[in-house]
């Protein structure tokens, strides 16, 4: 008993207004803005520390004293309730849960958006074209499976004719109030109705063709437009293909990604084409005109007499098209000089022949000289350091 009016008179002795941060003479508003600032800050779900609980009770404590006329009266006369304590920290409690709402609407409770038009979410799908796709474009049949709303109920849920009902747990706001009772207070969670998922409507006469659902799922065939000079991991975006949206929201976009195979002897570098044509040694000695197949067939080439191998020759505008222009890149050829690796009797006499006659290549140092002549010179002896 001792204990109980101990701590029944340490309570009585706690400076409210101190608590509260204001002065004895603060008025109503005063008080209200200093206790509203304090609770949020100090709120148990907001601040986690060590003795914010306890802090959060005295300022509530002292705010339920100090906002009632009456009770401010007998503190301010008395310094407490003239030994009767307060009403009991239950009632306390109760009140507080009334205050919390009005001041911290949005704060306090979870709130949800219902019935808002959504979007529908996206899609990808891949394709694998050729590499004359990718050049020059085309067309290319797809087939995708999407959530889409029913044509028959156009995404009501209803048979056609019928007219939804008022959703009897929500009264048609499409959601509904929670309230928890918790030490320090009631809170009020607003959540989205379980019964009409938000709608505030339910169907009266489900649609036999979706079972009241709006939307189903559908296999769509259709054509994609290819424009000339993708590349390899472009994206294609098809507007309003994705999957259908909720609340009246328009579609999603379908995104469609393109691989492309590799050519057989063809090579790209940006807007360019590459290419490796081979010849031999009478060919690029002596010149020559080939045939080399390009993209839009075969062209005529010309070979100079003494092409070195690795020599690039130009083919202008037989390349890839630039995207969204007229202009096409080039046909670059690297011409490869290939050295037999097997002769007959014929063809090992006649290079013998030409090698007597040709000589032995020699090493130039770039300045007249071949390198063995340069190595075998004695080297000049330094008079300085004699």
């Amino acid at each position: 008993m001792m204990k109980v009016r101990a701590k029944r008179e340490m309570a009585i002795r706690k400076d409210y207004y101190q608590l509260l941060g204001v002065t004895r003479d603060a008025s109503m508003e005063e008080i209200t803005r200093a206790f509203r600032k304090l609770a949020f800050d100090c709120h148990p779900d907001r601040n986690h520390h060590d003795g914010a609980a306890e802090r959060f009770k005295e300022i509530n404590e002292a705010y339920q004293v100090l906002s009632d006329a009456e009770k401010r009266a007998r503190y301010d006369r008395w310094g407490g309730f003239e030994g009767r304590g307060f009403d009991g920290f239950d009632n306390l409690v109760d009140s507080l849960g009334d205050i919390f709402e009005a001041f911290f609407a949005g704060t306090n409770a979870t709130r949800v958006r219902v019935r808002v038009p959504q979007q529908g979410a996206d899609l990808r799908h891949n394709i694998t074209i050729s590499f004359e796709e990718a050049v020059f474009g085309g067309e290319k049949g797809i087939e995708i499976v999407r959530t889409e709303r029913c044509p028959r109920c156009h995404g009501l849920g209803g048979e056609p004719g019928s007219q939804p009902l008022r959703c009897p747990d929500c009264n048609g706001a499409g959601e509904t109030r929670r309230v928890r009772q918790s030490f320090f207070g009631r809170f009020v969670n607003t959540v989205v109705c379980q019964r009409c998922s938000g709608r505030g409507s339910i169907v009266a006469q489900p649609c036999t063709h979706c079972q009241g659902a709006g939307k189903q799922r559908q296999h769509r065939k259709m054509v994609v437009k290819i424009p000339p000079g993708v590349e390899d991991g472009s994206q294609i975006c098809l507007k309003g293909e994705g999957e259908a949206g909720m609340w009246g929201g328009p579609p999603g976009d379908l995104y469609v990604l393109l691989s492309v195979r590799e050519h057989s002897f063809f090579k790209r570098h940006g807007n360019d084409i590459l290419y490796e044509l081979p010849i031999n040694f009478a060919q690029a000695a002596l010149g020559d005109e080939v045939e080399v197949p390009t993209l839009d067939g075969v062209a005529n080439l010309k070979i100079d007499a003494g092409t070195q191998s690795g020599k690039v020759i130009r083919l202008k505008g037989k390349g890839v098209p630039y995207l969204n222009r007229s202009a096409r890149g080039d046909q670059l050829i690297t011409v490869r000089v290939i050295t037999p690796e097997k002769l007959d009797d014929g063809q090992r006499r006649l290079f013998v022949e030409l090698s007597k006659s040709l000589g032995k290549a020699k090493a130039s140092t770039g300045r007249g000289e071949s390198l063995f002549d340069r190595i075998k010179k004695p080297k000049k002896t330094d008079q300085s350091q004699e």
